[in-house]
């Protein structure tokens, strides 16, 4: 492993890229490995999500298939080899336990109090990336152990960094990091070229454009039972704004990337103007368990956009103030600029009161 920067905010920063970029590699060597055996195998009736899209677990936090297993793998691995002796931190991420990270004795130590947190998902899309339909992404959030005793929250979060995951038709990799008080200037973007190598440097360009015309902004619909209910949302919010029923043409358009950390990736690249995640709020009107909602860890790199110069918050307004764990139900709205927050943030609060009661 190359050494850090001595800096601990980007200490941690590089160590959370560079985690993530092993996570990366070994899931591109793994799927390559799956399609040698799968040509070998001469079935052209085979699906490419074959191997990798084997479900083999459902736990309390989601359903669980091969390809996670070899992310989760990769971590653990990793983490026992490179992670520094001298930053003791507690591992919370999908499909595993905890993990003790750092000097202590991880047999006889509790993860409690005066350890650092990092969260984890090591595949935020595995269903898209699965099946080779389009890019996931690594997410990891690191936070320092609150000085007041209490369990850190997602407000407690200081680093961030996020690694695209990308399919097999992409030849590029999108790196995104973030260390809190950095602003803007501080938001790391790079490309890596999968192909040639090196490194294309980027930048956060959230837009800053005040209104929604001829924009993406969506509410997330990922499941069939829910969409009547979350298109009922969206209509009455787009109503509000001035978006539908008042031009020959849509000026309005969707994006269900089925991926918290892609949704805020195109939030910061400036691609999308406005993401919702209405979930906790709609799906038991309809039955469907908070399990298959957003959590903690598949919204931890919030501060990425947070420090972009975007906004991202409950749809009250409220901070996402919600435990590090991988089960809390979250919802959340995400704004490319202030000042669409403001415009927005009404329309979509007096949407739900309408629809939901």
């Amino acid at each position: 492993m190359s050494p850090a920067p001595a800096a601990p905010a980007e200490r941690v920063r590089h160590l959370l890229d560079l985690l993530g970029r092993s996570v990366r590699d070994r899931l591109i060597a793994a799927r390559d490995e799956a399609g040698r055996d799968e040509a070998g195998r001469g079935d052209a009736r085979r699906s490419v999500g074959d191997g990798l899209a084997t479900h083999v677990a459902t736990d309390e936090a989601d359903a669980i298939y091969a390809i996670d297993r070899v992310s989760e793998d990769q971590i653990v691995e990793w983490c026992a080899i490179n992670w520094p002796d001298d930053l003791p931190t507690r591992l919370v991420m999908e499909g595993a336990a905890p993990h003790l990270l750092g000097v202590l004795d991880a047999a006889t130590t509790t993860p409690d109090v005066g350890w650092a947190t990092l969260l984890i998902d090591p595949i935020d899309g595995t269903r898209m990336l699965m099946y080779d339909k389009r890019a996931a992404w690594f997410l990891a959030a690191w936070a320092p152990a609150p000085t007041d005793g209490r369990r850190p929250t997602l407000t407690d979060i200081e680093i961030a960094a996020m690694v695209e995951l990308p399919p097999t038709a992409q030849w590029r990799s999108t790196r995104i990091s973030a260390v809190r008080g950095g602003g803007c200037a501080g938001v790391r973007v790079e490309h890596d070229d999968l192909i040639r190598g090196g490194t294309i440097p980027g930048r956060a360009t959230p837009s800053m454009v005040p209104t929604l015309d001829h924009s993406y902004a969506t509410i997330a619909q990922y499941f069939p039972e829910a969409k009547e209910l979350l298109a009922r949302v969206e209509a009455a919010m787009f109503r509000r704004l001035g978006h539908l029923g008042t031009a020959a043409y849509p000026t309005v358009f969707h994006d269900q990337y089925a991926s918290s950390g892609g949704q805020l990736a195109e939030l910061v690249l400036g691609r999308d103007r406005f993401v919702a995640d209405l979930r906790p709020l709609v799906l038991p009107h309809v039955g469907l368990p908070l399990s298959l909602c957003c959590h903690p860890y598949d919204i931890c790199t919030a501060l990425v956009l947070a420090e972009a110069g975007g906004v991202i918050e409950r749809p009250d307004g409220s901070p996402l103030d919600d435990p590090l764990d991988t089960t809390s139900p979250i919802t959340w709205a995400g704004y490319a600029n202030p000042e669409l927050a403001a415009l927005i943030r009404p329309a979509l609060q007096a949407a739900l009161a309408e629809v939901l009661g």
